[in-house]
């Protein structure tokens, strides 16, 4: 069934788990999303990133499709636009279909974030759209002088006042984690207390981003302080990733669409793992 963030994130922060959210590019990664959250009985979020998006020249070649799978699947499924910095393209994903949208002003001094967020929350309301939005900035590894510097942390006296300002469904907050690959073996340091303070005051729905190698115990705690949305891509693309390497060093002739299948499946299988771990298998 095909749904917005709102419900699925509402029933997720009473029950204390979170709602993976997965980065898909393709029609094929989308579809191997929906069946690992079938398998495991679980809403599930599929991200697409304002980047990928913008490089298609009509959107709609991917989305409807996607949204038509999400519309036949079992399980709630919302389709959401990941970092849209892009105010136009965002209300035209809106518009196009989307029953989500990330808006991404945190590089907007704190007024203007308000301001940008609040437009696209009008804007959203018609179609039933819900909006996330995102105060802090996670970044991306090797940027800075660390992986999350101190200075892209989230306050949380400005997230909650960001929240009763724009009234967002759902927001990203900055507390340790980074977009991308961490260096072999480095699990970061997340500073819970941030969410902790941010949820008492607001309980609204909060999100991790940067889920891939936050690492397990990271992920409980998360969600023991409010975390109620995980986001995670590059695990998803990795385990695919590697397993067309493993495969075609095994067997360079294999052909390509038993390659593409079992790459799928490895996919899903972490992802199985994430939703476990994120407490919403048996959810839907």
């Amino acid at each position: 069934m095909y749904v917005s963030m709102r419900e699925m994130l509402r029933k997720a922060n009473e029950g204390s788990y979170a709602v993976m959210a997965i980065n898909a590019f393709n029609i094929e990664s989308a579809h191997g999303i929906i069946q690992a959250a079938e398998a495991m009985r679980s809403p599930i979020i599929i991200d697409l990133l304002q980047d990928h998006l913008k490089s298609i020249v009509d959107c709609n070649l991917i989305t409807n499709p996607i949204i038509r799978m999400a519309q036949d699947s079992p399980v709630p499924v919302a389709l959401n636009l990941d970092h849209g910095s892009d105010v136009r393209h965002l209300k035209r994903c809106v518009h196009e279909g989307f029953s989500s949208v990330m808006v991404d002003a945190s590089a907007l001094p704190f007024e203007d974030n308000v301001r940008v967020t609040r437009d696209v929350v009008s804007f959203a309301e018609p179609y039933g759209a819900s909006v996330e939005a995102e105060v802090g900035n996670m970044g991306l590894v090797g940027e800075g002088s660390g992986f999350t510097d101190a200075d892209m942390y989230t306050e949380p006296e400005a997230a909650i006042s960001f929240i009763k300002e724009t009234g967002v469904d759902a927001l990203a907050v900055s507390y340790g984690s980074t977009h991308g690959n961490y260096p072999e073996g480095y699990v970061p340091t997340f500073h819970f207390d941030i969410v902790e303070r941010i949820k008492e005051a607001t309980g609204c729905p909060l999100v991790l981003h940067g889920g891939s190698g936050a690492g397990a115990e990271n992920i409980k705690r998360s969600l023991e302080v409010g975390i109620n949305k995980i986001n995670v891509g590059t695990d998803y693309m990795n385990a695919q990733r590697e397993f067309v390497r493993q495969a075609l060093a095994a067997d360079p002739e294999l052909d390509y669409p038993s390659l593409a299948t079992r790459a799928a499946e490895a996919g899903g299988e972490v992802l199985k793992r994430y939703i476990e771990l994120a407490g919403s298998a048996n959810k839907a």
